[in-house]
């Protein structure tokens, strides 16, 4: 269950940011609106998770994934193009998440 909590926090950590830009400054209410409320619910559901996983751990997944998804979801959303080697730091993010998933360090 930590990991259906930890991914919904970072799917609400992506989408708030990904509104940041829409924001413009916190000058528009309604996707100013949107980011506070992601970021809170970003962070409810990280608390859940870390009830049955480390801090860490916890940390190291949303950090690595919501860089992830927030890049994807900026470049679909705002077409912003990147390059080749920010695209090999995203690999880098992705295999470092497999490994501390992999890790014996934790339990699920």
């Amino acid at each position: 269950m930590s990991w259906l909590f930890l991914i919904f926090g970072v799917v609400a950590e992506a989408m708030s940011h990904v509104a940041l830009k829409e924001a413009n400054g916190f000058t528009k209410p309604l996707p100013s609106a949107f980011v506070l409320l992601g970021h809170g619910a970003a962070f409810v559901f990280l608390g859940q998770a870390m009830k049955g996983m480390p801090v860490g751990i916890v940390h190291a997944l949303w950090a690595g994934l919501a860089i992830v998804t927030v890049t994807l979801l900026s470049t679909l959303i705002y077409r912003q193009h990147l390059g080749l080697t920010t695209w090999l730091g995203m690999a880098f993010i992705a295999f470092g998440v497999a490994l501390i998933n992999l890790s014996q360090g934790h339990s699920h």
